[in-house]
């Protein structure tokens, strides 16, 4: 109770600051980590006190699910030509060889560890966080089609890496091949019934009602973020995925206007999205407290790697072929943050069982160093790049205009 009381107290403290904070070098998931770190030393030197797994796993799901659902809700595809090839080469090319690399990295790194263990690490921390490099992808000094490339691949390789993450720990804990795939079928298949269930007949009814008159205004918000946590709720239920379900769920959201989804439910939900996150982050923190006695150099070194080699070599082959500068390469494979998705998958991990110390405290390792070093230099970084890219010429491939549209 006590830390939920620091909690809130904070929240409001820096609702009050955070116009000043965000015109720093500062961010809320170093102010909300750290305040984190230091109220679970101080609960613990005052009145032992330990917050719940269970609920710290609820409350880190629920946030990612919002996300989840909302960043599907939101996008719509539009293909035209190679333009849209800056995300879609992110989210594939990038993406796999992420995993790939950082399950090599961990491999060369420790003895001990298995192969199905280090590729669990590297599905984990494949997700990027567009939170933590919000100065960036909202810097219109920085090229629309590298701030769309960030950002779409942030909103949506959190749903993409789930399936690997499933994979990994079906490998890791299963050796029966019917029971893996029973597992398998169950978190994947039935994660994507449940979300084109809910969120195609979900979506229908309330077109239909809003069509009808039925649906009072005030209730519009409240009801479309039912949709989320029924995913999450069913899927509980029937042991499917969760992550799989929100995400299937806001890409099956019916959008046509006027009777379809309005902009200001999914407003709503990311509002709320966005306090739980900072609780995230401030139990984080907590976590960080506790596991700073068992971190050890070789953690922070496979977390250097994660950040740079790991995320960065993917991306500059990803993007070949594309004219890109080697600044644009160099600052897309920067800004590749991890947070709150590599959290919550890390924490589903802990919580199926299995798990090891050595990946517990890589992934806390990894995020750690993110959240300070993403947060400390995105700013400064965007406005370093940006003045890179105003002394290319008009014809530059950073300058092309962005090929996906958001809604």
């Amino acid at each position: 109770m006590t830390l939920l009381v620091i909690f809130v107290v904070l929240v409001f403290a820096y609702s009050l600051i955070s116009g000043v904070v965000e015109r720093g070098r500062l961010t809320a998931p170093i102010i909300f980590t750290f305040a984190g770190a230091m109220s679970q030393l101080l609960v613990n030197y005052e009145a032992p006190e330990r917050f719940s797994a269970d609920v710290f796993l609820t409350i880190a799901e629920l946030g990612l699910v919002l996300l989840l659902f909302t960043d599907g809700s939101r996008i719509v595809y539009a293909f035209r030509g190679v333009l849209l090839s800056v995300p879609g080469r992110l989210l594939s090319t990038g993406m796999l060889l992420t995993i790939v690399f950082g399950l090599l990295a961990a491999l060369l790194l420790f003895d001990k560890i298995t192969v199905w263990e280090a590729g669990i690490l590297a599905a984990v921390l494949a997700p990027t966080d567009a939170g933590l490099g919000q100065p960036i992808v909202s810097n219109p000094k920085v090229p629309q089609r590298i701030r769309e490339g960030l950002n779409v691949e942030a909103g949506l390789n959190d749903g993409l890496a789930v399936p690997f993450l499933l994979f990994f720990m079906a490998m890791a804990s299963q050796t029966d091949e019917a029971n893996f795939s029973r597992f398998f079928v169950e978190q994947f298949g039935y994660g994507v019934l449940i979300g084109l269930f809910v969120g195609r007949v979900g979506s229908e009814l309330f077109a239909a009602a809003i069509n009808r008159g039925w649906l009072a205004r005030e209730y519009r918000q409240l009801g479309f973020a039912a949709l989320p946590i029924m995913c999450m709720l069913i899927s509980h239920e029937t042991g499917a995925s969760m992550f799989i379900a929100a995400f299937v769920g806001g890409l099956a959201v019916r959008r046509q206007r006027p009777v379809g989804i309005s902009g200001e439910s999914v407003k709503f939900i990311e509002d709320w999205g966005q306090l739980i996150n900072l609780a995230v982050f401030f139990l984080f923190g907590a976590i960080v407290a506790i596991s700073w006695p068992h971190l050890h150099w070789a953690h922070f070194a496979y977390a250097a790697l994660s950040l740079t080699v790991v995320r960065m070599v993917p991306v500059a082959i990803a993007m070949a072929g594309l004219g890109f500068a080697p600044n644009t390469l160099v600052f897309m494979g920067w800004f590749g943050p991890r947070g709150l998705a590599s959290i919550v998958l890390g924490l589903v991990y802990i919580g199926h069982g299995n798990s090891t110390e050595l990946v517990r405290m890589c992934i806390v390792a990894t995020v750690l160093s993110s959240i300070l070093l993403h947060g400390l230099t995105a700013r400064r970084g965007a406005e370093f790049y940006a003045a890179k890219v105003e002394k290319l010429p008009p014809d530059a491939a950073e300058k092309a205009p962005a090929s996906l549209e958001r809604t």
